[in-house]
């Protein structure tokens, strides 16, 4: 097990190395010039963009920029934002919060909700129930994630009035309020984006758990285990959904970035001031550093995701360690 994890692990530095490696080569390849937003109403002189150029190492070769990059990564140096001024670290910082509480909601409410409808589907195959949620899940399933999230805010936001329609916080709230008001206020703002990345995302979950579950449900030894006259919720919650589990998990390490990079999109939308609407930012903006910043993160937890599911693999079934 030992060997096999150092090997494992070895193999996903050595990706996230190569990835960061194409991501900045990527980026520098692309058109436009990052300094052309920050002239304003007046053009940059021929010197001032000089100065601008050095300032931020982009009068460089284009691999002595790569080297001065993976060279401040070592020192966790992100580098300035072009557009904000800022250290990368400091932006990132300040929006990882409010990523983690949308993230981590959506991965609690898909998985969760999405284990339980996909395993009930598969228990009650071919019924009125399986075929409602089967097409309720491949709507779900196609449903673009942008537009569901403009119908919502639009819906329920501004034609209902019932929950904002954007932002994290009211501006109306007192800070002094208290906490129970400041945290009924946050969790009113959460509803809409958490609800249209959950919709999309509950339904992958469900399709993937009904196929493991119906396929599991058909192995030999789910038949010998009814022989011998086990409990049928032990059949199935013990030696069925342990075996349906693996498809999920790889899915759960697939999501995982969204975590941190939630949706950009959705994000975008409903103005959450999370880290996926910053990177769209960077990216109409050209801003290297900070779009690295945010690539390198998401890159990251892709990584790890990927790490992830093979450790739990691994730990699940014994042959994967001998593999």
């Amino acid at each position: 097990m030992g060997r096999w994890l150092i090997r494992r692990s070895a193999q996903a530095a050595v990706t996230l190395v190569v990835a960061v490696m194409l991501m900045f080569l990527l980026m520098r390849a692309a058109p436009g010039d990052p300094l052309s937003r920050l002239s304003g109403d007046r053009p940059l002189s021929s010197r001032e963009i000089a100065v601008l150029r050095a300032r931020y190492g982009l009068d460089q070769p284009l691999l002595h920029q790569l080297g001065a990059f993976l060279k401040g990564l070592l020192r966790g140096d992100l580098g300035v934002s072009i557009e904000y001024g800022r250290p990368v670290t400091q932006l990132l910082a300040e929006r990882l919060p409010a990523s983690l509480l949308l993230g981590g909601t959506v991965l609690l409410v898909n998985f969760s909700v999405g284990l339980w409808l996909g395993s009930r589907q598969a228990l009650r195959r071919g019924s009125a129930e399986d075929r409602w949620l089967t097409v309720l899940s491949l709507i779900g399933f196609a449903t673009p994630s942008f537009w569901l999230g403009l119908v919502l805010a639009w819906l329920v936001g501004v034609h209902w009035r019932l929950l904002p329609p954007a932002g994290m916080h009211s501006p109306l709230l007192d800070p002094a309020s208290g906490a129970l008001a400041n945290a009924t206020d946050l969790l009113r703002h959460l509803i809409l984006p958490a609800l249209t990345l959950s919709l999309v995302s509950i339904a992958a979950t469900m399709r993937y758990q009904r196929g493991a579950m119906l396929e599991a449900l058909r192995f030999p030894y789910i038949v010998t285990a009814r022989a011998k006259g086990l409990p049928e919720g032990r059949v199935i919650w013990k030696h069925a959904w342990r075996n349906a589990v693996f498809p999920v998990i790889t899915l759960f390490g697939l999501w995982l970035p969204v975590l941190v990079a939630g949706s950009v999109f959705v994000e975008s939308v409903f103005a959450w001031p999370g880290l996926g609407s910053l990177a769209a930012a960077a990216v109409g903006n050209r801003d290297y550093p900070l779009l690295m910043g945010a690539s390198l993160l998401a890159s990251s937890l892709v990584v790890l995701g990927s790490l992830l599911t093979d450790l739990a693999y691994a730990f699940l079934d014994p042959r994967v360690r001998l593999s």
